[in-house]
């Protein structure tokens, strides 16, 4: 077991330990400090490919910037190789075919890049957001998990108050009657008496 799927258990465990608020059935009161530490270890345990993906994501303007340069560099290379062809007045025509044949390939070499590292960029992305959100799911699960067994134990405990309540009440009622009943008892004799 990692030590996030532990922090995850310690958590789970310490909201069933926690009471429930006064007159709440659904309501805890936490501890802040405690849960604190807990969530505060937990996010020290997140995979480092998370912060890589997070670097990554946040470098993206300095990746299509280098390269734009790149693009930039090669461009301004095929450039100064048309400026030599064409400097000689009888290879002109070939010049100007090899020249913008190479700023072609120059301009597709730098949209692939520019591509690939948009789309590296976005995959790096998509795959933080989903490894996030499945993280979030698990954690969802097992609290709705932990508040379902809460309430579980809770409308077992207020079925027993029920029953126990019930009992006491019927005692009483019991015990009521039969101190009606001595009294009327008591003043029977007394009456008897005086007649005789």
């Amino acid at each position: 077991m990692s030590r996030i799927e532990q922090l995850i258990n310690e958590i789970e465990e310490y909201i069933d330990s926690c009471k429930f608020q006064p007159l709440s059935t659904t309501k805890i009161i936490v501890n802040k400090e405690e849960l604190d530490e807990l969530l505060v270890e937990l996010r020290l345990r997140i995979p480092d490919e998370i912060k890589q993906y997070q670097k990554i994501i946040s470098n993206q303007d300095a990746i299509l910037s280098d390269a734009h340069s790149k693009a930039d560099a090669m461009l301004a290379e095929a450039t100064a190789q048309t400026n030599e062809l064409v400097n000689e007045h009888e290879i002109m025509q070939r010049a100007y075919a090899q020249a913008n044949e190479i700023i072609e390939q120059a301009q597709a070499q730098a949209q692939t890049i520019v591509d690939n590292a948009v789309a590296d960029a976005n995959n790096v992305r998509q795959g933080s957001i989903q490894y996030t959100d499945d993280m979030l799911k698990s954690l969802q699960t097992i609290m709705n998990h932990t508040m379902e067994g809460a309430q579980g134990r809770f409308d077992a405990f207020m079925n027993s108050m029920k029953s126990s309540y019930d009992i006491v009440s019927s005692n009483r009622k019991e015990l009521s009657s039969g101190i009606i009943t001595e009294k009327e008892e008591d003043a029977t004799p007394e009456t008897d008496g005086k007649n005789a």
